[in-house]
Formats: C-alpha cells, sequence, structure tokens
C-alpha cells in the first residue's frame, strides 16, 4: 500500500458552506450545484498541476527551494513513482478532476533519449492504473522543452538543427504519452523561444522554423489520431527578452500566417498576462471574441514584482471576469478547463499548505462563477455595451458594417451631422454595477 502523504486531510474535503470555519473544507465550491444548467464541476474542470504542486520547492531568482517533499526521498524512478502516488492522493483529498503535466516532471532525464522515453513509458503506465482506481482523467500533457541546457537558444528555434530535432522526439513521445493517458489536449508553452539579442538573431528564420515545427505536429497528430486540441500558452518574456508566442493577438497572427487556426486554440495563464501589460480578462475576451479559448492556467501574478510569480487565484475580480467570459463562449468548447499553474509561496513549507492553497483558489473560482452567472442572467452589462454600439444597427452604421460605405458616402454623411459629441461611457457606474454583484 503506498504511504499516505497528505494524513492531515482523513478524507476528501467536501463542501460545508460560506459560514463554515473548517479551513479544510469548501466554502463556495460545491462540484454538484447546479449553475445555468451544469453542475460547477462541469463548468469549472479544476485540474492540479504537476510540476509545481509535486516538484516546485519554492526556489525564486534569488535562491534555491526551501520546501521538502517526502515523496522525492531517494530520487530516479522510485522516486517518480512515489511522487505519482503523492499526486494522486492530492488530487483525491481535494476532488480536483483533472491534472496536467510536462514529460519531464513525471520521469527523470536519463543519458540517452531512449532511456529516458522507457522512463516515461514506466510512469506513464502507473499514471494510467492511477486513474482507472480513481476516475482521475488527464486535462492535458506538454513538453518541457526549456529546462535542459541544450535548449538555451530555444527548441524548434533553436540556431541548431539538432537541438531541433531532439525538440521533435520529445514532443512525438509526449504526445503519445498524453493520448495513451486519454488527454483532452496537448499544450506548446516555448519556454524559451525566443531571443536575447537581434544582434545574433536570425528572426525570420526563426518564426518559420516554429511554424514548420507545430504543422509537422499537427501531420504527427493525425498520423497518430489523437483526437484532442492543440493550444498554444502565450507569455512575453521571462526567461528571453522578447518570446514568440508574447501574447493572444500575436498568437493570432502567427496561427493565421502559418495555416494552423484549423488545429491550434490558446491556453491563457492569467499571470502571463499580467507580463504582456494585459489584464487576465483582456486575454480571456480576447480569445472568446476570436474563437481561440482552449484551456485556462489559473494563477496570479504580483503587480509589484517583475517576473512569473504564479500566485493562487484569490482576486474575485478576476475569477467573476473570466467565468463571465467563458460563459460567454459557451463554456469551455475545445475540452479544456482551469488549471492551478499556481505555486504556494517559498514561506510555505509542508504540504499542508498546498491543500489550503488550492481550496481558497477553488473557492475562489467557483464564487466567481456564481456572481459570472448573475450578471449573465441579468444581462445589465450586454444591454449597455449593445446601446453603446447601436449607432451600427441601422442607417450609416449598418451601412459601414455591410461594407456599403465608401468615403465619399461617409463624408456627406459627416457634412450633414457635424458630430460635436459622444454620449458618456459611464465608466464609473459600471464598476459600481460589478461592484454591486461581489
Amino acid at each position: 500500500m503506498a504511504k499516505s502523504y497528505f494524513s492531515e486531510v482523513s478524507s476528501p474535503v467536501k463542501y460545508e458552506g460560506a459560514d463554515s470555519k473548517n479551513p479544510l473544507a469548501f466554502k463556495q465550491y460545491d462540484a454538484d450545484a447546479v449553475v445555468m444548467g451544469k453542475s460547477m464541476k462541469e463548468h469549472l474542470r479544476f485540474a492540479g498541476c504537476y510540476w509545481h504542486s509535486m516538484r516546485g520547492a519554492g526556489a525564486d531568482p534569488f535562491g534555491p527551494g526551501t520546501r521538502i517533499m517526502p515523496w522525492e526521498d531517494g530520487g530516479g524512478m522510485e522516486a517518480a513513482e512515489n511522487t505519482m502516488h503523492a499526486m494522486f492522493e492530492f488530487l483525491s483529498k481535494l476532488t480536483l478532476p483533472y491534472w496536467c503535466f510536462h514529460d519531464r516532471d513525471i520521469a527523470p532525464e536519463a543519458k540517452t533519449l531512449t532511456q529516458t522515453n522507457k522512463n516515461l513509458d514506466q510512469i506513464v503506465a502507473l499514471a494510467r492504473k492511477k486513474q482507472d482506481e480513481t476516475g482521475i482523467e488527464l486535462l492535458w500533457g506538454t513538453t518541457n522543452a526549456f529546462s535542459n541546457p541544450r535548449f538555451m537558444s530555444g527548441a524548434s528555434t533553436s540556431p541548431s538543427a539538432d537541438v531541433f530535432a531532439h525538440a521533435a522526439a520529445q514532443v512525438k513521445k509526449a504526445m503519445e504519452c498524453t493520448q495513451e493517458l486519454g488527454g483532452s489536449g496537448y499544450v506548446f508553452w516555448g519556454g524559451r523561444e525566443g531571443y536575447e539579442t537581434l544582434l545574433n538573431t536570425d528572426l525570420k528564420r526563426e518564426m518559420d522554423h516554429l511554424g514548420l515545427f507545430l504543422n509537422l505536429a499537427v501531420d504527427y497528430k493525425k498520423k497518430i489520431g489523437f483526437k484532442g486540441p492543440f493550444w498554444i500558452e502565450p507569455k512575453p518574456k521571462e526567461p528571453t527578452k522578447h518570446q514568440y508566442d508574447f501574447d493572444a493577438g500575436s498568437c493570432h497572427a502567427f496561427l493565421q500566417k502559418y495555416g494552423l487556426m484549423e488545429h491550434f486554440g490558446l491556453n491563457i495563464e492569467a499571470n502571463h498576462a499580467t507580463l504582456a501589460g494585459h489584464t487576465f480578462h483582456h486575454e480571456i475576451k480576447y480569445c472568446v471574441d476570436n474563437g481561440l479559448l482552449g484551456s485556462i492556467d489559473a494563477n496570479a501574478g504580483d503587480l509589484l514584482l517583475g517576473w512569473d510569480t504564479d500566485q493562487f487565484p484569490m482576486n474575485l475580480y478576476d475569477t467573476a471576469l473570466v467565468m463571465y467570459e467563458v460563459l460567454r463562449n459557451g463554456g469551455f468548447t475545445q475540452g479544456g478547463g482551469l488549471n492551478f499553474d499556481a505555486k504556494v509561496r517559498r514561506q510555505s513549507t509542508d504540504p499542508i499548505d498546498l491543500v489550503y492553497a488550492h481550496i481558497g483558489g477553488m473557492d475562489a473560482f467557483a464564487r466567481g462563477l456564481k456572481i459570472a452567472a448573475k450578471m449573465h442572467d441579468d444581462g445589465a452589462f450586454a444591454k449597455i455595451v449593445k446601446e453603446r454600439y447601436s449607432s451600427f444597427d441601422s442607417g450609416i452604421g449598418a451601412e459601414i458594417e455591410s461594407g456599403k460605405a465608401d468615403f465619399e458616402s461617409l463624408a456627406a454623411h459627416a457634412e450633414k451631422t457635424n458630430i460635436e459629441r459622444v454620449p458618456s461611457g459611464r465608466q464609473e457606474l459600471l464598476e459600481n454595477m460589478l461592484n454591486d454583484y461581489l
């Protein structure tokens, strides 16, 4: 029998309501509660991430890790198996229905790619067994093509053709593992797909190589019959100065240029939106408006710090506005969900802190879902937006949007109307209205 690593949680965490004082209970997340015709579990599709939860020791740019994770004692394949047991104990006790992984999270990298793949096969077999035992499913898999020194100048955008080939081999294997585990989708995050200086960079060639690489991945997806979508995860900087997947808009343009729109959506992370100078809400709304919303990495950044802090999402404005857009999208139509790509703080060193953090994040998004549902049902914001643009619903506005207007007709209209004042945007009123929902 596998050792218990979360013995302080004697049974799965349950919903006890907003008045509960139990730190090991949900106050807002009631998995079976129905909101707008679906259960909270179906709406939110929560997932736990392997890298921060099981492997993240708390290192930051100024010091090594502080968390001692008992499942990693001894190292090697024994530790890898213990970590998988710990992950599924953790997921089960938090009633998290999904999980996510990088290939190098779950199995150690060996001296040869052949042995590394054997290590992966062994751990994937264990993960398959744990999934069957618990009913927990894989939301998505991905490849760590950024940590190993060989990727110091990128993976598919590396100036080395040998590195390009190695990255392809890794993605090939990780896609196979994801398919074996029944993953809903597969994520591409180009951790070092970018540049430090243009003095040694052939920008066009690197972008072309990235487009070619992703098209090759699509070809292999078809060959093995993987049915899930591909998702790109935008990030603007850190570790490289400028990364090619900067934000949702730049990824959208990239996908169009390289003929990939049919096969790719986006996996949006809150902290990456912050680093790009956007709000979480902006990036999600852009995806919804352009049919790109695949999945979400649910975390938060610290606006006073300049790096990816990956904190747990606790801001109700963020969770409400994001879930408002997800509802407007009709839910996670591409099969994604809310993956807690978040880590406990460096000073939080006990396994139980990981449980507290996820309870808080799950409650924050459950509360956000309830608020978003009320906003959606009331339709107050949608009505105000519709009225604000109502001049385009008829007359000259309808001619503009239908393509019937030209500069001559527009100039003639302008001479007749001589517009001097535009109606107020009422921002302060709208912010007051939003506060009323919270």
